[in-house]
């Protein structure tokens, strides 16, 4: 275009606005990794030293650590998302499905605690007992409906459009999220010990609170002398 044009001035800023979120992804791998080696409480002075940049250009790029943990927060919650799906659609059945997302979520979660601490917990500052900020709490709403999602789908087909089941399936995968996650919080900050599951034996125990209960941990023991049935 001849000059004065707007082709030159549109080809600059389509460069600029590449290289701004080219510049972003790095930012956010780099904060990932160093909240990762040094813990979920890390503050953005810390995070911005071990990326090797200014927290200025954190604070430019993210507005403050709400916005950073946000961004991690969409990147780490949708891998994770994606290995759950993936996981769940090679199951047999809902059970194994069940088994298969608990197993995924522990697994993925269990690799980074710091991580999946840092996106799912408020940011130091945060009222006292308050949950995630304003806009991580926006990406964990969008990965858990996702999940609930996965949980009911499975649910519907097999119990083929049943009517009075269409309350179970509305609740009840909202409700199996509410264990799976509290439960897992729980077993990844415990500290190693003969006491914690393995995560194979997490993810199982936790599948079989969904399907059975605690019913069966409730029964009593049979006595030692009970008799063991006819020859």
């Amino acid at each position: 275009m001849a000059p004065g044009g707007h082709t030159a001035v549109d080809g600059r800023a389509s460069r600029w606005q590449s290289h701004r979120e080219e510049r972003r992804r790095e930012l956010i791998k780099s904060a990932r990794k160093a909240v990762h080696a040094l813990g979920s409480d890390a503050s953005m002075e810390d995070i911005a030293a071990a990326s090797g940049t200014s927290k200025s250009v954190f604070y430019r790029y993210f507005g403050d650590k709400a916005g950073l943990q946000q961004a991690v927060g969409e990147v780490v919650l949708s891998q994770m998302q994606r290995r759950i799906q993936e996981a769940a659609q090679s199951a047999q059945t809902p059970r194994e499905g069940l088994f298969a997302m608990v197993s995924a979520y522990l697994q993925m979660a269990e690799t980074s605690p710091n991580v999946y601490t840092f996106v799912t917990r408020h940011a130091p500052g945060d009222a006292e007992g308050a949950g995630p900020s304003i806009a991580t709490a926006g990406a964990l709403s969008h990965f858990f409906a996702a999940i609930s999602d996965m949980i009911a789908r499975p649910m519907r087909s097999h119990l083929g459009g049943v009517p009075d089941k269409e309350a179970v399936i509305g609740y009840w995968p909202n409700a199996a999220i509410g264990l799976v996650r509290n439960a897992g919080e729980q077993w990844l900050a415990s500290p190693p010990g003969p006491a914690k599951p393995d995560q194979e034996a997490m993810a199982r125990q936790i599948t079989d609170w969904l399907c059975f209960g605690i019913a069966p941990e409730l029964q009593p023991p049979a006595p030692a002398d009970a008799p063991q049935g006819k020859p």
